[in-house]
């Protein structure tokens, strides 16, 4: 599987031809697969994806490509393991607060309230 980002002006199947060439020196028509929604890190984007039958030798650029193999037939029908898909947000990172909307309150620990100062608790 190749990647890459479409350039301004440019359409999926150019995107995906131009990339096809750059990092496998193939020159060939891929055929639209699917477009999808990707949730992103930072904000959505849209995916192209898009398969090439390539009769001709590849020669990959190594400046673009660390590794490649093929896969037979049988290989591409075999179940995969899906991945873990990680929900929420990452530990420590908190979400930035909107103007005019004030900020969470930070909840309190199973030990008891978070104390702002250093000072230990007082005895009982």
């Amino acid at each position: 599987m190749l990647g890459g980002a479409v350039d301004a002006g440019e359409s999926y199947a150019e995107a995906a031809a131009r990339e096809l060439a750059e990092e496998l020196g193939v020159h060939v028509e891929p055929r639209f697969v699917l477009t999808f929604l990707c949730a992103g890190v930072i904000s959505p984007y849209w995916l192209g994806l898009h398969e090439a039958v390539i009769t001709t030798a590849v020669k990959p650029d190594p400046g673009e490509v660390a590794w490649f193999d093929w896969l037979t037939e049988p290989g591409t029908r075999r179940p995969r393991p899906r991945p873990r898909v990680r929900t929420g947000r990452p530990r420590g990172v908190r979400p930035i607060s909107r103007p005019g909307r004030p900020r969470a309150a930070p909840r309190a620990s199973r030990a008891g309230p978070a104390r702002s100062s250093g000072a230990p608790a007082p005895s009982r």
